[in-house]
């Protein structure tokens, strides 16, 4: 066991001496040491019950013959940090976890992990984590949150934000707005649409990487504290057979993973994470695979916010194996997964199901993934957009360019009502190096969709959405602004053409007028602190999932 380093022989008495100093006995340190790793805090509401979730699956560990070591991990609530400076610090947290947890195992030369996450960025860190160590591993997450109301009907976290668009525009009250504001969130859990924490746990299923119910069991059931358990207790078995995740995490269960978000609906954040797990699991994996898969895989679960039902309904419906079920023609079968079986395996247990929150192929939602990677001249190297949450009369859109250099500029001429129909908003220095961070830009969707005006404007970045969004939103344009992309050249009143069926993305500017503005172009360089610098230094460009490149970074 790796754990011996640490805890056999007369060498490591003084090692063994620390551990008796933390209360364990002869009889837990014969046992493989298991690291459960918990992103428990009390800023967080999708982990604020990670203590109890960790603490299910330390029992499920000694249930099955080892010895848990609870060890910590950070997590940014990505909604708190919605709207200012703080969300620069989001997705530069995804390689502090990652690194984090690296150094934990190696350390302490843990045998195996639990990982333990929720939300956004931490379950791609943990992810990436497994892959990096690549010793056995398995995702349990804590779940989303129940739907919240207003008035009657059933909310979460997206229109909240279109809310205070609303309340801006006079659409709604003071009273309403509070409404909102009390009901919308209604306990622990991940926030209860198809956004990105729980497109990741859902992910974490899909390519076989948490057992069946990770993504979709809410917080608050019982069966989430079972599945907690159940998943300590299965560690010991991969670790007993020799099951790792580079052995899960192939190229094959990695397109499984991206016909699975396409069936979902998920969020285009995923795009940039199943890009950071194929980079550590040394699998390839680019844009193309899916635009490609796009084309192939419809979306066929009718959830938010690109649809009608909270998440807590597809886990009513079967769950993400019932929804690769009725996809199933469109995956590899013979993958391995944590459960130790093929997902073939795990599919020929699982029931065809057909109804308004999980369809079939043959009856999609739409005919195409939720999620569309765009090119042209506006971004060369690509784009997303969540193609799902977008109104088919927004598929194909022209307008002139009205150019912000950062969010909170473009919040502000939205509040004040400047922006006009035909408009199309570009927020530019935003990308991983510029701004620095790659910031979210469910403000300004939110005040544009409260607004009512999703069918007046589109909106083009460098920067990324929050998985809450929807409506035409294309993010991701790579290279970015800070790295002289075609974006940085845009100017005020520039026609740009969108054609979303088409996979475009036009600016409609000469190319000798672009070199002519390049020759004269200087980046704008925003203010950053130490460790805002250290990761603009080190980032790439979106297309290639905002990975830290580093020589000789394999661990060993």
């Amino acid at each position: 066991m790796r754990s011996d380093n640490v805890k056999k022989g007369p060498e490591r008495t003084p090692n063994r001496s620390l551990f008796y100093a933390l209360g364990y006995t002869d009889e837990e340190l014969e046992r493989p040491l298991i690291g459960v790793v918990s992103a428990y805090s009390e800023i967080v509401p999708g982990h604020m019950h990670l203590d109890k979730v960790a603490q299910a699956a330390k029992d499920g560990v000694r249930l099955a013959g080892g010895t848990p070591v609870l060890v910590p991990a950070i997590g940014v609530c990505d909604g708190i940090a919605m709207g200012h400076k703080g969300m620069k610090y989001s997705l530069p947290s995804r390689e502090l976890i990652c690194d984090s947890i690296e150094t934990m195992a190696q350390a302490h030369c843990f045998d195996g992990l639990v990982l333990v996450p929720n939300c956004d960025k931490i379950v791609p860190a943990m992810l990436m984590a497994a892959a990096r160590l690549n010793i056995p591993s398995i995702v349990v997450s804590g779940g989303p949150m129940l739907a919240g109301r207003q008035g009657k009907r059933k909310v979460s976290l997206s229109q909240m934000f279109e809310a205070v668009g609303g309340f801006k525009a006079g659409l709604i009250d003071q009273e309403t707005l509070d409404d909102y504001t009390q009901h919308t969130c209604p306990g622990c859990g991940s926030c209860a649409g198809m956004y990105t924490a729980n497109s990741m746990n859902c992910l974490s299923e899909a390519i076989g990487m948490a057992l069946p119910g990770n993504g979709t069991i809410p917080a608050v059931y019982a069966a989430r504290l079972q599945l907690a358990k159940h998943a300590g207790m299965q560690v010991m078995e991969l670790l007993r057979r020799g099951i790792t995740p580079l052995q899960i995490l192939t190229r094959e269960a990695l397109l499984n993973g991206v016909a699975g978000a396409m069936a979902t609906g998920s969020s285009t954040n995923l795009v940039l994470h199943l890009l950071a797990i194929a980079h550590e699991a040394g699998v390839e994996l680019t844009l193309d695979d899916f635009d490609r898969i796009s084309r192939e895989v419809p979306f066929v679960c009718n959830l938010q916010p690109s649809g009608k039902y909270p998440i807590v309904s597809m886990d009513a419906c079967g769950g993400i194996p019932a929804v690769l079920k009725n996809v199933e023609p469109k995956l590899h079968r013979d993958v391995m997964t944590v459960a130790g079986k093929t997902l073939g395996q795990m599919l020929d247990a699982v029931e065809p199901v057909e109804n308004d929150v999980i369809r079939t192929m043959e009856h999609p939602q739409k005919p195409e993934g939720g999620i569309a990677v765009l090119c042209g001249s506006l971004a060369p190297d690509g784009a997303v957009v969540k193609q799902s949450g977008v109104k088919p009369s927004m598929y194909r859109f022209s307008g002139r360019a009205r150019v912000f250099n950062s969010m909170e500029e473009a919040d502000a001429a939205v509040s004040a009502g400047t922006i006009e129909k035909g408009t199309v908003l570009v927020i530019r220095y935003e990308g991983p190096k510029g701004g620095p961070g790659m910031r979210e830009m469910l403000s300004t969707t939110a005040l544009i969709m409260g607004r009512g005006m999703d069918e007046d404007c589109a909106l083009v970045t460098d920067g990324r959405f929050s998985g809450a969004t929807h409506g035409p939103c294309i993010g991701h344009i790579s290279p970015e602004a800070a790295a002289g992309g075609p974006i940085a050249l845009v100017e005020d009143g520039d026609e740009i053409f969108i054609d979303i069926a088409a996979r475009r993305l036009e600016l409609k500017v000469s190319p000798e007028e672009l070199e002519r503005r390049r020759a004269v172009w200087k980046p704008l360089v925003k203010p950053r602190g130490p460790a805002l610098a250290k990761y603009a230094a080190h980032v790439s460009s979106a297309d290639r999932g905002a990975i830290i490149e580093l020589e000789n970074s394999a661990c060993q």
